[in-house]
């Protein structure tokens, strides 16, 4: 159970005020806050073990060497990874599916298929229509229905031999949509299609077990698990990993260089090549420790309350629609006024201390498929609370009746 004061004590920021009022954060989507413990532990890394690592032989870089190996074994025991190679460090959500997508570009040809998702951020489109640009490959698309769900039976019907690659997110960051993924990967398996999955809006709410899912790649950022930016994770199976060409080259990622040929050094360090986000790997680590002692089936039970709240007050404004209704969401909800453009509705709100996300979200497909220029996207976490709800809803009312 979340002891929601004690929690809120741990993240500064919210106890500040925004133009005049008590701050409201619900743009968890876009990123999470951060608790004292990782504030702290970024403080300590700089002012304490700062160097660099896996070069040195002095003892601040066995130091610094060590803390990033051990977020790097927290993080395989929080996805349940086989083995901790498999873990690669990244900047962020989008490099994963880029380095993956890029990996691909020798190993695709003409007349294959890469497929997503209608639901997909534009970092799980744009990646995958380079590579098949590069490669003569044919993007195929997953539709999706009005509730904001998949169309399973049209994905089995569009599954064949000639795809190769399966690439959706595990929960939409436009809709809040929780996809069936163990089942997509099931049925991409079949036909030998390796999957990504797109797991940045997943991690901060549920504890994802890559070896019960059966994934092939599952990539997430640490801003959005309340660690910090620049930093990410890429989980591939082994298997995958050795078969795909580094993304780039460099430092780090070799075994030998000569003029005449360069081999490249093992897992995970393949991947890792220049000098590391250091300090952001090793607190990406803090960060996972702390969401894992909240405990995510806490947070589960928690932000499900908070959705549920949040959903029932604002349907009660007249001409509010929710884009987003399928039975299994995160904690979003993304919606708008009839007659009313989302961006005025934000800018509103913002000016009494609430900081919601208006736009198509990166998600511009949806956007169309619904012919809407963009919603207005309230975002909850586990350190929110339904005070803020209600203080959010008199501001959406007041914001309706001055641009009515």
């Amino acid at each position: 159970m979340i002891d929601i004061q004690k929690i809120r004590a741990d993240f500064p920021i919210l106890n500040q005020q925004v133009n005049g009022k008590p701050l409201v954060y619900f743009d968890n989507g876009a990123t999470a806050q951060k608790p004292l413990v990782v504030i702290d532990a970024i403080e300590k890394y700089y002012k304490e073990i700062n160097a660099n690592i896996h070069r040195g032989v002095h003892t601040l870089s066995q130091l610094a060497t060590d803390a990033y190996e051990v977020s790097r074994n927290a993080i395989q025991k929080h996805v349940n990874a086989k083995h901790n190679h498999e873990i690669i460090f990244t900047a962020g959500t989008t490099f994963g599916i880029n380095l993956v997508a890029n990996g691909f570009a020798a190993l695709l040809k003409e007349g294959d298929e890469v497929m997503v998702s209608h639901l997909e951020h534009h970092s799980n489109i744009v990646p995958w229509q380079l590579l098949c640009e590069r490669t003569g490959a044919k993007l195929v698309v997953i539709p999706m229905n009005d509730k904001g769900e998949l169309n399973l039976e049209e994905f089995e019907k569009l599954l064949s031999d000639n795809v190769k690659v399966v690439a959706v997110n595990h929960i939409s960051n436009a809709l809040g949509t929780v996809n069936p993924i163990k089942e997509i990967i099931k049925k991409a398996h079949k036909v030998g299609a390796a999957v990504l999955i797109d797991g940045a809006q997943a991690a901060p709410h549920l504890k994802p077990d890559v070896q019960d899912l059966d994934c092939d790649f599952y990539a997430f950022s640490g801003h959005k698990v309340c660690g910090p930016t620049g930093i990410g994770v890429l989980y591939g199976k082994e298997e995958w990993l050795r078969k795909l060409p580094p993304y780039q080259g460099g430092g780090e990622m070799i075994a030998e260089v000569t003029f005449e040929k360069t081999t490249y050094a093992d897992l995970p360090h393949k991947f890792e090549a220049g000098t590391p986000n250091i300090a952001g790997g090793i607190v990406l680590g803090t960060a996972i420790d702390y969401l894992n002692e909240v405990g995510f089936d806490n947070i589960a039970v928690y932000e499900q309350e908070l959705l549920d709240y949040a959903t029932e007050k604002l349907l009660q404004i007249e001409g509010l629609r929710i884009y987003g209704t399928s039975e299994h969401k995160a904690s979003v909800i993304s919606f708008n006024i009839e007659g009313i453009h989302p961006y005025d509705i934000g800018t509103i709100v913002d000016k009494l201390g609430v900081a919601v996300r208006t736009g198509h979200h990166c998600a511009q497909p949806i956007m169309q498929y619904f012919n809407i220029p963009g919603t207005i996207r309230a975002s909850f976490a586990f350190y929110n609370t339904k005070e803020e709800i209600d203080i959010f809803v008199e501001a959406v009312k007041k914001a309706k009746t001055m641009l009515s």
